[in-house]
This record gives structure tokens, C-alpha cells and sequence, in this order.
């Protein structure tokens, strides 16, 4: 099995290439949709954040208001440790289990583990490649302006929650660049899939007799 991490800044394009895994074969398991399922309603995920920020957090629904949050941990990094030590474990242990899950199903499984908080979380190591999608934070911030239509000075708080541009680049194996086109970044990912492919096939022969 091929462990691959994948990540960089919000708005870089890493759903993109993502995505693009995962129609190329790839098992990508998204560690914002396992943060998501730690806080589901009626879990000990939730349970706890409820304890810790208080019943303001939650919906009229009983679920989690992932806005209201946001506002109150990207202003307080402090706040911000305390939602971490509640939710990336939970992550963690969800993550083992869906790629043990995989290598059962499939041996020579090509494993992408999508971490938006890769580095952040002290997790560079961890993996055979280690793939980060970079755009620079200047364009991140427009891109979260204009596209997803946040104040400027929360999407610049969003950028600076995160590792700098230098932090990932600096642990990359594999750089793709998400300053262009979704086309382009597409592009981009496919080279790396087959290059990955040859050197899958490179191993399996000199393991072979």
C-alpha cells in the first residue's frame, strides 16, 4: 500500500487534486469530512465541544454551527488548541481505521489522506510522499473573497490560522502548483499518478525473485 498525504493552504486548490485522486483510483480519505463526523450530532465529539464553548455553538437543530465556531476560534488561537485537542484525535482514529479498511479490500491500495492541518499537526513524516498544492496566501485571500464571499479580514484570519506558505513547501516531496486553472492543476496530478505508477512498478519488481 502507498500512503500519500496531501494538503495546502485553504482556497490552494487540494479538492481539486483531491477529486482528481480519486477518479484516477486513488482511496482519499478526507480528514474535514472525518472532523465533521467526530462533532455529528450525538457524539462524544460534540458532546464535548458543547462542554468546552457552551450551547451557543449549537444550531437549532442540536447540531454543531460550524460559523459560529469558526468565529470564535479564528480569533482566539487559544480557543483554537482547545477545539484541536477535542477533534484530531477522534480524526486520527477515524483515519487508521478507513486506510486499514483499504489495505484489506486492496494490498497495492493508493492511500491519499487529504489533511488541510497536515503540517500544523506535526504529521509530515508520516507518509511515502507527501504532495502540497500551493498557491501564495495573497491570492488565497482573494480567492476567498471573491469566490466564497468572506470579509476580508476573516479570510485573511482563515490564511493566518493555518502553517505558512514556506512551512509546507518546505516538507514537500511533490509541489503542484494551484495558481492556475482547475484544468491545469487537473493536469498536474495526472503526471504525478503516473509517475507514482512507475515507481509502484519499479518496487514490485525488485521484490519480485
Amino acid at each position: 500500500m502507498q500512503r500519500i498525504g496531501l494538503t495546502g493552504g485553504i482556497a490552494a486548490g487540494k479538492s481539486v487534486a483531491a477529486r482528481r485522486l480519486a477518479e484516477l483510483g486513488a482511496v482519499v480519505i478526507d480528514s474535514d469530512v472525518l472532523a465533521r463526523e467526530a462533532v455529528a450530532p450525538g457524539s462524544a465529539g460534540l458532546d464535548a465541544v458543547v462542554e468546552e464553548f457552551g450551547y451557543g455553538v449549537l444550531g437549532a437543530d442540536g447540531s454543531l454551527d460550524r460559523a459560529v465556531l469558526a468565529s470564535i476560534v479564528f480569533t482566539d488561537p487559544a480557543a483554537r488548541a482547545r477545539l484541536d485537542a477535542i477533534v484530531h484525535p477522534v480524526v486520527r482514529r477515524l483515519s487508521a481505521e478507513r486506510e486499514a479498511a483499504a489495505s484489506v479490500t486492496d494490498h497495492g491500495a493508493v492511500v491519499v489522506h487529504d489533511i488541510p492541518l497536515l503540517v500544523e499537526t506535526g504529521q509530515a513524516d508520516a507518509f511515502h510522499v507527501l504532495v502540497v498544492v500551493h498557491a501564495p496566501a495573497v491570492l488565497r485571500v482573494e480567492r476567498l473573497v471573491r469566490l466564497r464571499g468572506m470579509d476580508r479580514s476573516e479570510a485573511e484570519a482563515r490564511v493566518s490560522a493555518q502553517a505558512s506558505d514556506d512551512e509546507r513547501l518546505e516538507v514537500a516531496d511533490v509541489v503542484l502548483d494551484g495558481t492556475g486553472s482547475d484544468d491545469s492543476l487537473r493536469a498536474q496530478v495526472d503526471e504525478l499518478w503516473d509517475r507514482l505508477a512507475v515507481e509502484r512498478a519499479d518496487e514490485l519488481a525488485a521484490e519480485t525473485p
